[in-house]
């Protein structure tokens, strides 16, 4: 098995085309597609169920997928590193991110990481947390700034930046806001909830805190990024429950403490994977973190 095939497997994966994929590797589609009989050939399955329109996975395709990518993040890992021995650092940061994480601004430890270390690009993807612990475990992404999740510690690595209380958020004229005191799951049982999708950090933070209450609730107004969170919310088609920080982020609507909540807390954290498939300029990246927080 070639790393080419590999390369050539991941692209028509990723672009479910032949032509896109070709193009975007600069070979023929022909040499493509014989890149890929090959490897079929060699693992004696086929890999993709191919169409008109575009092409799939099949079983064994997405079982190797995640095996392609792992290999050649390792691959990119072990150049890098060659490199940086070398005393250069080069290749690429690939790096993930939730909106508005605590402990870490993502713009200014980017910034600081170019002016020091020109040669490499920089990727950046914004996601939610369930979404980034899997491309970082897959090797897609170097490190990710993310919500605490449970992980498998020989696929990825958890790095404390910073923990904090839920709050809840809702209108002025809210009844909630009038009474002005510290809530309880249960208090919030029969309310309007506005909230993230289910994988984002927040989402889960409250989702855990909520079960643990043994109270039920239900989202009516579900967004995807926090400015339409808190238009909803200023507009009182809800409430929501979200990280400490959120409060500052909208001067005019009220922000009540939650307690009762166990030990639920929202830990932001960085997600690396394991020691030894951390990329150089991930850990690059880290060391700046460390020093600004010290």
């Amino acid at each position: 098995m070639e790393l080419r095939h590999l390369q050539h497997f991941v692209a028509v994966a990723e672009d479910q085309h032949f032509t896109r994929a070709a193009e975007r590797l600069l070979v023929s589609q022909s040499g493509l597609s014989a890149s890929i009989r090959s490897l079929e050939r060699e693992l004696q399955t086929p890999l993709f169920v191919r169409t008109t329109r575009r092409v799939t996975l099949t079983e064994a395709g997405r079982a190797l997928l995640v095996e392609a990518e792992r290999i050649l993040a390792q691959v990119r890992a072990a150049h890098e590193a060659v490199a940086a021995v070398q005393g250069v650092l080069r290749g690429t940061l690939a790096l993930g991110t939730e909106q508005c994480i605590a402990g870490v601004h993502p713009a200014e430890l980017l910034a600081d990481f170019r002016r020091r270390h020109p040669d490499v690009e920089i990727r950046l993807r914004q996601g939610g947390s369930a979404a980034l612990a899997e491309e970082v475990a897959a090797g897609r992404l170097d490190l990710a700034f993310a919500y605490r999740p449970p992980t498998d510690p020989d696929q990825l690595r958890s790095v404390a930046l910073v923990g904090e209380p839920m709050t809840v958020l809702c209108h002025p004229d809210h009844r909630l806001a009038r009474a002005g005191a510290p809530l309880t799951p249960h208090d919030l049982g029969g309310e309007v909830f506005v909230d993230f999708h289910p994988d984002w950090g927040p989402r889960r933070a409250t989702d855990t805190a909520f079960a643990g209450a043994g109270v039920r609730r239900t989202v009516a107004l579900e967004v995807n990024d926090v400015h339409s969170l808190l238009d909803l919310v200023d507009e009182n088609l809800g409430i929501a429950v979200v990280p400490q920080h959120f409060r500052h982020k909208r001067a005019a609507l009220t922000a009540l403490p939650l307690k009762d909540t166990g030990e639920s807390v929202y830990e932001s954290v960085v997600l690396v994977p394991p020691e030894e498939a951390t990329s150089p300029a991930a850990r690059a990246l880290m060391a700046l973190l460390d020093g600004g927080r010290s």
